[in-house]
């Protein structure tokens, strides 16, 4: 399994874009759902958020290798559904990811960097 992702979080709709909001939605499990056909991704989850007071509405986990995420996220397709998402939904973020082992090595590296700075 990916030890790398991308996550894609988003907050509350915008008031009035709900029937939008769902379209563009939609629009982007298609697009996940292609890139992981195509080979492009290793696979991906989506997750909608109880209510908790935050403002984070939900999220979408993409796995795969770190160079074609990264070049994933610089697509037009990709900026085109961005872009789209941000339209209807507040907070959209991007953000690299560490998944699994790759995970703890991180976090071990980031210790270790710490005792040698003590």
């Amino acid at each position: 399994m990916a030890e790398f992702g991308l996550f894609i979080g988003w907050g509350a709709v915008h008031p009035g874009r709900e029937a939008a909001a769902a379209k563009v939605f939609g629009e982007a499990v298609a697009y996940w759902t292609g890139l992981q056909t195509a080979g492009e991704i290793e696979g991906f989850e989506t997750v909608i958020l109880g209510y908790h007071g935050g403002d984070l509405a939900g999220f979408a986990l993409l796995r795969g290798d770190p160079e074609r995420l990264g070049r994933l996220s610089m697509s037009p397709e990709f900026q085109r559904l961005t872009n789209r998402a941000s339209a209807v939904v507040k907070s959209v973020g991007i953000v690299n990811a560490a998944l699994d082992a790759q995970a703890l090595r991180w976090v071990g590296e980031s210790n270790q960097t710490i005792a040698d700075l003590i």
